[in-house]
């Protein structure tokens, strides 16, 4: 997978997707992972930020607008490129600084469609035409066209300016829709380890039960992970290994009753994504077992 970390976690996985932490604006601050993009500053420019790795055509992008300060006009601009990001000092600007250049296309998103808390996802037709959708209610929004003329010869990378009146966006994650069933993205690896005895004391109380809000203070919105094809057992629905790692062993119990992550996993679930990635049910608490 170009551009980005090699890792597929299932037949439905579109593997981890984040912002790429060397290819940022001038005045971007990345968080969560490299989920979220901050423009920092006093000015509407230097927000440019793109896909960790090439995206394809049909995998719809998924946003959410955190921060905007309306002392400024206009909003966020998406769009895609073929020129593969590379660290470099970045034009301040999606339009016109890289648009105007071969192999970057960009549109900017409705101001109305960019107030704090809006979701919404873009995508790239198998025809080269560019939409997006507001993601807050699916049922009753329609997808705009906002460019055409993309080459899909080459790979594409997902590329955001964080412009004018939006300050702050979360990257939930992307979706692309099949046939026999939907792909999604995974949260992104982390190097493998056990759980260590410092984690145990640390994130879990004498009783081994623990309250999500112990590790995440502030609420992410949850974005589904792919059930991969793992092991399940007809009477306690558990699996052998963790389900996002899959290199260590499930010690997990979800309050919903799946034991399917290892410790250091459950934590970064928690944290980023806030779902069983089995029956995708909020996790509000867990329980460790031996």
């Amino acid at each position: 997978m170009k551009g980005g970390l090699e890792h597929i976690c299932g037949p439905h996985c579109l593997g981890p997707l984040t912002f790429h932490k060397e290819v940022v604006g001038a005045l971007v601050s990345l968080s969560q992972g490299a989920r979220r993009a901050d423009r920092t500053g006093v000015t509407f420019r230097h927000g440019l930020v793109f896909s960790s790795r090439t995206v394809r055509p049909q995998e719809r992008v998924h946003l959410r607008v955190e921060l905007c300060k309306l002392t400024w006009h206009g909003a966020m601009r998406v769009g895609f490129t073929n020129v593969l990001p590379i660290a470099r000092a970045l034009p301040s600007l999606a339009i016109p600084d890289l648009t105007d250049l071969p192999g970057h296309w960009a549109a900017p998103v409705p101001e109305t469609c960019c107030l704090p808390g809006s979701e919404l996802e873009f995508w790239v037709s198998n025809g080269g035409t560019v939409y997006f959708r507001s993601a807050n209610s699916r049922k009753n929004s329609r997808k705009h066209k906002l460019l055409k003329g993309v080459d899909l010869s080459r790979p594409l990378w997902a590329m955001i300016d964080v412009y004018g009146q939006t300050c702050s966006v979360l990257l939930l994650g992307s979706e692309k829709k099949e046939f026999l069933g939907n792909q999604k993205s995974c949260p992104a690896p982390q190097r493998r380890s056990s759980c260590s005895a410092l984690q145990r004391h640390t994130l879990l109380n004498i009783d081994n039960h623990v309250n999500v809000r112990q590790i995440c203070d502030d609420s992410h919105d949850s974005y589904l992970l792919p059930r991969p094809a793992t092991k399940q057992t007809s009477d306690c629905e558990s699996v052998e290994d963790c389900a996002v790692c899959m290199s260590q062993k499930a010690c997990i119990s979800l309050q919903c009753g799946h034991q399917c992550l290892c410790l250091q996993c459950a934590t970064r679930v928690i944290q980023e994504f806030g779902n069983c990635p089995l029956c995708r049910q909020n996790i509000k608490s867990f329980l460790q077992t031996k």
